[in-house]
């Protein structure tokens, strides 16, 4: 008997120290609950694969679709993305006789995104021709269907942060946010690998399936997600409170000037981090010769650096080392990842550009982890929390939005340049374009340096240094 609770035991502490963020759990917050939690983010990153992913090429490719149309639909999320805000501080302030905040746009938003889906396939049946309507008609559809499932994403990840923040422990809210962003990205590695599954024998029937049965599927784990999370509290939702309008509001969110420092650091370091997204496949096709299986699995190397950077922001903020200290060091990786990338052109080293891939998602994981926790954890019992969060949600995917069409257009416009010889015959290259947008990606990482440099030490709220963890090694045995 003893033996086998030796054995037990044993296997606690490795689990807590070799599964990522299990010691994110607390007495408060369990890990079931936790998992559960995390279900909205898991189907925040099925949707980002179908937007970004399946539907672009699907449309592009098997219906016809013109890219320049393609591009313009899925810019309409990102488009809408500044209502964040305005559904955060909506979240605050929110009057309900049930009392709750959160769990009301929840709802809301997952019925945005399940109407969304529902009728999306048939509105991508529409625009492709396939019917007697007029085009206007099937591609205002089409927008129509984009932009519910838009706003639902942004409604339903701003809420959720929000009544994260709400239930989980100051000691242990940085590790709760690695663990959330941890499930969209698992969320959205195991969609795309279902997804190209589903859809290799493909038919616009088996397309309407797949459509339909995500978006069930995404309102199930949304409806299970927000079950029994928040807990009522009439005193702040009674209809007779005081509540600020989101004018006021915002002023009062953006008088503050560490706050407005703050946005420029996130807006500068995400542009930084997102204009390459686009061009990093095409730069090891174009560039070093990879064959498609090798540029895939660029993707599945981003993704693994991405995670390790989740994992070393949370242990260190878990130390209470200051979170734009460890922001700081994201970007600072970020300069050698940027100059491996470059670097691998003229070396013709693959290995030197999956090097920096890795180091890109490395430093983007430690850098956009640290900038979430550094809000969630000014905002202790703060009546703004919404607000906060979803300004840092708004700022990150208009920079992120910005910086991929900015990044896509220079790099084809000085390709066209250097091609044609008007940059002289040392940078007619093909690698020219993406060398440039590279250069533009560092000098941004140096300005969010000189911009971030003054918040060290001045955004941290209080030490959490009497926090204790409760991981795998403290449950029952």
């Amino acid at each position: 008997m003893s033996a086998s609770r030796d054995t037990l035991n044993f296997w606690k502490r490795v689990g807590a120290k070799a599964l990522p963020f299990a010691d994110a759990a607390t007495q408060q917050l369990p890990l079931s609950r936790l998992l559960r939690l995390s279900l909205f983010q898991i189907g925040a990153g099925l949707t980002f694969v179908l937007l970004n992913g399946t539907l672009n090429r699907v449309m592009i490719v098997e219906l016809g679709v013109p890219a320049t149309l393609v591009a313009l639909m899925i810019a309409l999320p990102l488009m809408i993305a500044p209502l964040r805000a305005l559904v955060g501080h909506r979240s605050d302030n929110y009057a309900s006789y049930l009392g709750w905040r959160r769990v009301p746009f929840l709802f809301i938003g997952s019925m945005l995104q399940f109407g969304g889906l529902a009728i999306l396939p048939f509105a991508l049946i529409l625009i492709s021709g396939d019917t007697h309507w007029p085009m206007w008609f099937a591609q205002a559809a089409t927008a129509l269907a984009f932009l519910l499932v838009g706003l639902g994403v942004h409604m339903v990840q701003t809420a959720g942060l929000a009544l994260a923040t709400d239930i989980a422990p100051v000691q242990s809210r940085t590790r709760v946010v690695a663990l959330l962003y941890v499930m969209l990205l698992m969320g959205m590695v195991a969609s795309s690998m279902v997804f190209s599954w589903l859809l290799s024998d493909f038919t616009q029937v088996r397309l309407i399936q797949v459509l339909q049965g995500s978006a069930l599927l995404i309102l199930v784990f949304n409806l299970l997600a927000a079950w029994k999370q928040e807990v009522a509290d009439r005193a702040q939702t009674h209809h007779d409170r005081h509540r600020p309008n989101f004018i006021a509001s915002w002023s009062r969110y953006m008088s503050d000037r560490a706050t407005r420092r703050f946005l420029l650091a996130l807006a500068l370091g995400t542009a930084a981090f997102s204009m390459q997204d686009v061009l990093l496949e095409p730069y090891g096709g174009e560039v070093l010769g990879l064959n498609i299986s090798a540029t895939t699995m660029l993707t599945a190397i981003l993704v693994a650096g991405t995670l390790l950077g989740f994992g070393l922001a949370a242990r260190s903020m878990s130390a209470n080392v200051d979170p734009c200290r460890v922001a700081a060091y994201g970007v600072t990786l970020g300069l050698f990842a940027f100059a491996a990338v470059i670097f691998a052109a003229p070396l013709q080293s693959v290995a030197a550009f999956q090097c920096g891939t890795f180091l890109i998602g490395m430093s983007a994981g430690l850098f956009s982890i640290s900038m979430l926790s550094m809000e969630m954890r000014r905002r202790d019992g703060s009546e703004q929390t919404g607000l906060a969060l979803g300004m840092w949600g708004a700022v990150q995917a208009c920079s992120a939005g910005l910086a991929i069409a900015v990044g896509g257009t220079l790099r084809d416009l000085v390709a066209h340049l250097a091609q044609r010889g008007d940059l002289g015959t040392t940078l007619n290259m093909n690698h020219t374009g993406y060398t440039v947008v590279y250069l533009i990606e560092i000098g941004l990482l140096f300005m969010t340096l000189i911009v971030i440099g003054p918040l060290v030490g001045r955004l941290q709220s209080k030490p959490i240094a009497d926090s204790k963890e409760f991981g795998l090694e403290a449950f029952p045995g």
